[in-house]
């Protein structure tokens, strides 16, 4: 067969059809071929767009995969419109607004399809199309991997999403295809994507990683079913759900998540089965809004490496968890906000480095027969209206087992905790609950510590072991409400002398100032503030500008910086004082824009800004909310909004600090969201001038262009500041300031050697200044290790000196 023909086989059931014919072009030998012919391709490039009008079969020749590449300069290259079967083609597309692959009716079959392409899809499946896809893969860094469009469905196997511009896979308009054995990697939006009323996805043993974005996203009323996946190494959430979606997980695996594993809002519904969420940065479930659900059942949430709670229900929303293992995390379960209210039952709570179960703000939670293991805190009713309901559960190992504060008042019935460190059950500050038929055995302190005349009952309760008692009773002192205190009945105590009586008001305190493990805060979140634990002291006043101006003076280099927030400091301080004097003050745009490298100290500065200005008066808190382009862009059109105006208020009274703004406006931009979130924050800007402070930073270059192209942003601020990169002495007295704080010195010659090092270290884009000094640090403190762990008995200088032969080589 010749280069660049095609050759037809008829397959025809009359004689005269049973023959073959070789054509120049595709397009000719489309138009010859009937219904069950044969077009076989020979090698070659053609720039054709071709429609498939019947239901042939069009393949390469067999043993040359890659070897037809169908590459026209625009439009679509390949069209299906028949129950045809397509195999062994390459596909190039270079049409930004048209799909590679575009399915429109039948059923036809694509089996080891390659598309390599720039355009708006690289597969698009439309209408009453129902396509099995088999081994085809997809490389679009342009637009959506594989797009099912408009009713449309299909069957796809064993195909892969090599990269996307946009989502790996989206489903819209009420399609509904399935995806078995298909991985989806490298895409710019979610792996996977469902959106709108009637669509729906199911995926069974996929694998989703890599994915600058949400592994997995359905919104909008559409459903998804996912089977024995994968999801993993993404940049923002693993999972989305928002605004009436329902997803099942069953036997699926989510892991190696910086942001939330699971997010849902907005009525979602959420059921998991057998299903592991390890190693995620904040919360493993997220769960927010009135009638937003999860249902787990089977499952492991463990290994957290933020410090957020590993279930987290708010605003109303519901989690149900059976026959579940939360462990190793900072906190397993926080439920907040009257109306949300989480149900566990079966199910351990354990490796816990703060609270397992905290309930807040009117919420309510129910544990019927949990195991509470190693945790500081086995559960917390924290306030007014919170409570529910620990019913034949145990607490081992904690700190505290239970502690009811601010009017709390939960029923805790046929509990045993055993070995607390601090105490069984700590009662104050107006707590109540109802502890029936419980125990505690072994506790480092009291079994029932109850305190400040808090009407808590207790019947039938016993404690055995108690260090420092089974009950204590102290009542608020001497001007206590008669009749405040504990209603006990039938409670024992294997204390010869029975129940202590009611110590005295000094006692009480001091019992309390003795405790520290029953203050600890909960842990901030992102959208939400954490209820804040009860204070035993008054709250430190901020520091004055002149301290906080001195630690600015005492950071390393930064010299112009120094110069420019005091220039900008003294400005709000003599205006602050025209104004007080009646007269009229200058305006001062408080909005800064850092530009520099990495590790130039651009945060902290940012920090001590906001600070700065709280001291002044002129922001209400001062506080630093840093995000950047993952936390204020989404994936479908006014979830960016949301998000921007989210972080705004989130920083509310301080400074927000948007790190690498300039990835908001990228240079190719296409329909990339970023826009919607510089025009959400400039209006947030103008509406609430004087509630905070904007500060945005990145690369000097990149940050010159980026408001070159938003002059709408580039209004809003009133002076650009520029970090400038750290020199090798500047370095080393980072290094030296490292060494004196984490008591090590350095010794004779390891200056000189450190000033040569940083000398010479190679210092490219991705220099990282300050941090590399103190990267240097450390390595120099591991390599002191390993040598000095060889000498049998160090003296004070082998263990803290370090030498010029400890510095790591240059790269």
């Amino acid at each position: 067969m010749a280069q660049g023909t095609v050759q037809v086989t008829h397959t025809g059931t009359s004689r005269w059809r049973r023959r073959t014919g070789e054509y120049a072009s595709l397009a000719a030998a489309l138009e010859a071929a009937a219904d069950g012919d044969v077009l076989t391709v020979a090698p070659g490039t053609y720039r054709e767009n071709l429609v498939v009008q019947r239901a042939v079969t069009l393949r390469g020749p067999e043993g040359s995969p890659g070897s037809v590449r169908i590459a026209p300069v625009d439009g679509v290259p390949l069209t299906v419109r028949a129950s045809a079967v397509v195999q062994d083609l390459y596909v190039e597309g270079q049409d930004s607004a048209a799909p590679a692959v575009l399915v429109e009716e039948g059923t036809p079959e694509l089996r080891d399809v390659r598309v390599v392409t720039r355009s708006a899809a690289g597969i698009e499946v439309r209408g009453n199309a129902r396509p099995t896809v088999r081994r085809c893969a997809v490389d679009n860094p342009a637009g959506v991997g594989i797009a099912v469009l408009d009713g449309a469905g299909g069957v796809f196997e064993e195909c892969e999403v090599v990269a996307a511009g946009q989502s790996g896979v989206a489903v819209r308009g009420g399609a509904h295809p399935r995806l078995e054995r298909c991985r989806v990697h490298h895409t710019s939006g979610s792996g996977l994507s469902a959106t709108g009323e009637n669509s729906a996805l199911e995926a069974v043993g996929c694998e989703i990683y890599e994915v600058r974005g949400s592994g997995v996203q359905i919104t909008g009323r559409a459903t998804a079913h996912l089977t024995d996946c994968d999801v993993h190494r993404t940049t923002a959430d693993g999972v989305t759900l928002d605004t009436d979606a329902v997803l099942t997980l069953a036997d699926c695996r989510i892991h190696d998540i910086p942001e939330n594993a699971v997010d849902l809002r907005s009525r979602s519904v959420l059921t998991l089965t057998r299903t592991t969420v390890r190693q995620f940065g904040r919360n493993g479930l997220s769960v927010w809004d009135p009638g937003t659900r999860v249902d787990a059942n089977q499952c492991e949430i463990f290994d957290s490496t933020g410090d957020y709670p590993a279930v987290w229900v708010s605003d109303g929303a519901t989690a149900v968890l059976d026959s579940c293992r939360v462990h190793d995390v900072p906190d397993a379960l926080f439920v907040l906000d009257r109306g949300s209210r989480a149900d566990v039952v079966d199910s351990d709570l354990s490796q816990v480095r703060n609270t397992a179960v905290s309930v807040s703000d009117g919420a309510t939670a129910q544990l019927d027969d949990c195991r509470i293991r190693d945790a500081a805190t086995g559960a917390w009713f924290r306030d007014h209206g919170s409570g529910g309901t620990l019913n034949n559960c145990t607490l081992d190992g904690t700190q505290t087992g239970v502690i009811v504060t601010k009017g709390a008042d939960p029923t805790v019935e046929r509990c045993t905790i055993d070995s607390p460190a601090e105490a069984g059950v700590y009662v104050s500050a107006g707590g109540r609950g109802s502890f029936q038929s419980c125990r505690v055995t072994g506790s480092g302190g009291y079994g029932f510590h109850v305190i400040d005349g808090s009407r808590t009952t207790l019947r039938k309760c016993r404690t055995e072991r108690c260090t420092r008692g089974g009950y204590e009773f102290a009542d608020s002192g001497a001007d206590a409400a008669s009749g405040t205190g504990p209603l006990v009945e039938d409670c024992t105590s294997d204390e010869s002398a029975g129940l202590r009586a009611p110590a005295a008001p000094e006692t009480a305190v001091q019992a309390v100032s003795h405790s520290p493990g029953l203050l600890g805060a909960l842990p901030e979140q992102r959208a939400q503030p954490a209820p804040p634990a009860p204070a035993v002291e008054p709250e430190q006043p901020s520091r004055t500008s002149k301290a906080v101006l001195g630690e600015l003076d005492a950071l390393v280099g930064l010299e112009s910086v120094k110069r420019e927030v005091r220039a900008l400091t003294d400005m709000i301080e003599v205006g602050r004082r025209r104004q007080q004097a009646g007269l009229k003050a200058a305006s001062v745009k408080r909005h800064l824009v850092f530009t520099g490298s990495p590790g130039t100290g651009k945060t902290t500065v940012a920090r001590l800004y906001g600070e700065i200005l709280a001291s002044l008066g002129v922001l209400e808190k001062g506080h630093l909310v840093e995000v950047s382009r993952v936390d204020l862009v989404g994936e479908h059109i006014g979830s960016t909004a949301i998000r921007t105006q989210e972080a705004f208020e989130k920083a509310r009274g301080g400074v927000l600090f948007i790190d690498e703004a300039y990835a908001l406006s990228p240079e190719d931009a296409g329909r990339d969201f970023g826009k919607e979130a510089i025009d959400t924050l400039v209006k947030l800007m103008e509406d609430h001038r004087d509630a905070v402070v904007v500060i945005v930073a990145g690369y000097t270059a990149e940050m010159e262009r980026f408001l070159s192209v938003n002059p709408g942003v580039a209004s809003r601020f009133s002076r650009t500041i520029t970090f400038s990169d750290y020199g090798p002495e500047d370095l080393l007295r980072i290094v030296e300031q490292q060494a004196e704080e984490h008591e090590y010195r350095l010794a004779l010659g390891a200056a000189e050697a450190l000033g040569k090092y940083f000398t010479e270290l190679p210092k490219g884009p991705a220099f990282g200044n300050g941090r590399t000094a103190r990267q240097t640090f450390e390595a120099m403190v591991e390599r002191h290790a390993s040598r000095v762990a060889q000498v049998a008995e160090p003296s004070t200088d082998d263990l803290t000196l370090l030498y010029a032969e400890d510095l790591p080589e240059l790269p």
